[in-house]
């Protein structure tokens, strides 16, 4: 029985998957939000739904607990749209502000204040972000690549330019 995963595991896992595609079809259909496939938001992810069909997250990003995306500024009282590129990680606790536009293939640190744009390629960390690195490759959901791990669609990941 060694290697094999026990049943109750694998029914978890299963269970799992189909409710993270339940609650990112349910911000696309009922809240008009732009979530690209393969997109996973954790339980405690908060995105605004005061503005949301300016919210737009890319392919295979990964919202961990507690990470909170705004579009819209109360005190100012406007409404700023939010892009997420694709294949990024946005870490537990992070805030990511109204207006922000953030690149491919990014990592965002956990409890990260992010109120300006980033671009591709990097991991910001901090309050206020700050970017720490640049040239980072991930696949999906911003996990940085094994040796000869493949992108969701079978291709090589990308190089920097």
């Amino acid at each position: 029985m060694a290697g094999k995963t026990p049943i109750i595991v694998r029914v978890r896992n299963f269970l799992h998957r189909h409710y993270v595609e339940t609650i990112r079809l349910y911000y696309i259909h009922v809240w008009g939000m732009n979530i690209g496939k393969g997109v996973r938001l954790s339980m405690t992810a908060k995105l605004d739904r005061t503005n949301p069909s300016d919210l737009t997250i890319g392919d295979y990003t990964f919202l961990t607990f507690r990470s909170v995306v705004l579009t819209h500024d109360f005190v100012n009282r406007q409404h700023k749209p939010v892009k997420i590129g694709s294949y990024c990680f946005i870490g537990c606790g992070a805030l990511i502000m109204p207006g922000v536009t953030i690149g491919d293939h990014c990592i965002i640190g956990a409890n990260t204040l992010v109120r300006e744009d980033v671009p591709s390629h990097c991991v910001v960390v901090g309050n206020p972000g700050k970017i720490i690195r640049r040239d980072v490759v991930t696949v999906a959901w911003g996990m940085i690549p094994r040796p000869g791990e493949k992108m969701p669609d079978g291709s090589d990941p990308p190089v920097p330019s």
